[in-house]
């Protein structure tokens, strides 16, 4: 991952005088590239890195420049800890284990109990309950991929089921909302596409590098888009439910009914995936309006006891 990369680079910059680029992708094993890309990064962070040209030149911290452990404060190496501690739940792996114990190696010793207090306020759990157990190793190879510019190939299973054989350039994994996808450049396609891991199978690592392409960010962000197409309706649930109906909306939007239930103004798009998260709730939910929703979840609610009949 690159934080722990960027790390490291430090720790090597401050053990010694000058190191070259290729020596540096080498140890890392990345391209020089990105070893170019990790050094900007670096330099924008306040930490200036000249570079020389030449026989024997290469990277180094400006002469005049001093760093020492007390260039990250006890909040910093905190935030640090936590963030690489969460990332090793899903993301194993020797390049974690060596970045949390070079960062445990700035610690001050007189620091070191209050840090692991503030570390430890926030604990992070990327790891599934239950699922797909194809999760953990296929982040491995997606990681590993990402880090040696090699295409993947896999199967890919839309939200019906069909699947298509796929060949992709990998360039970014991301966990959203509890589920893990990669962005890539599909070769089928011929676009960038985000792939959801739980829908990918029988995911290989070629051999065949390729040339990273300019990158298009993936659309994360959906918050206007949906607002904009939501409406509000009104349903009734127990109160077991209430949990379960925060995922969604806030207490603003609750209203006792009772000892028993609550009238809910609940966000709703009409589509599959919203008539579905209603039908979750079970008998413990009653749509009250609008009278169109209500009649369809009744229509779908026979065609479903019609399936039993029988």
């Amino acid at each position: 991952m690159k934080v722990d990369r960027l790390v490291s680079i430090i720790m090597v910059l401050l053990d010694k005088e000058r190191i070259g680029a290729q020596e540096l992708a080498d140890m890392f094993e990345v391209s020089p590239r990105t070893i170019y890309r990790d050094i900007d990064t670096i330099n924008m962070a306040g930490i200036p890195v000249c570079s020389t040209s030449g026989v024997g030149g290469g990277f180094e911290i400006m002469e005049k420049y001093k760093i020492d452990r007390k260039v990250f404060s006890a909040a910093d190496l905190s935030i640090i800890l936590m963030g690489l501690s969460s990332l090793s739940n899903m993301m194993r792996g020797n390049e974690l284990v060596n970045a949390l114990a070079k960062v445990k190696s700035f610690i001050p010793a007189d620091k070191a109990k209050d840090i692991e207090i503030k570390a430890n306020q926030i604990y992070i759990d990327l790891s599934p309950w239950l699922g797909n157990r194809n999760i953990q190793p296929y982040l491995e190879i997606i990681k590993t991929a990402l880090q040696e510019s090699k295409l993947l190939t896999f199967e890919y299973s839309d939200r019906y089921g069909n699947k298509t054989a796929r060949t992709a350039e990998p360039y970014q994994l991301v966990l959203k909302s509890s589920h893990w996808y990669w962005q890539g450049y599909c070769h089928k396609r011929n676009d960038f596409r985000l792939f959801k891991l739980s829908r990918i199978s029988n995911l290989q690592i070629q051999e065949e590098f390729f040339t990273p392409r300019d990158y298009q960010k993936p659309q994360l962000d959906f918050t206007d888009i949906l607002a904009a197409m939501q409406t509000k309706i009104k349903i009734r649930i127990h109160k077991s439910m209430m949990d379960r109906v925060h995922d969604y909306c806030t207490y603003e939007h609750f209203s006792p009914d009772g000892n028993e239930h609550y009238i809910v103004d609940f966000p709703f798009i009409e589509n599959e995936y919203y008539y579905n998260i209603l039908f979750s709730f079970g008998n413990k939910c009653e749509c009250l309006e609008p009278s169109h929703i209500r009649t369809e979840i009744n229509r779908r609610i026979h065609g479903m006891a019609a399936l039993y009949e029988n």
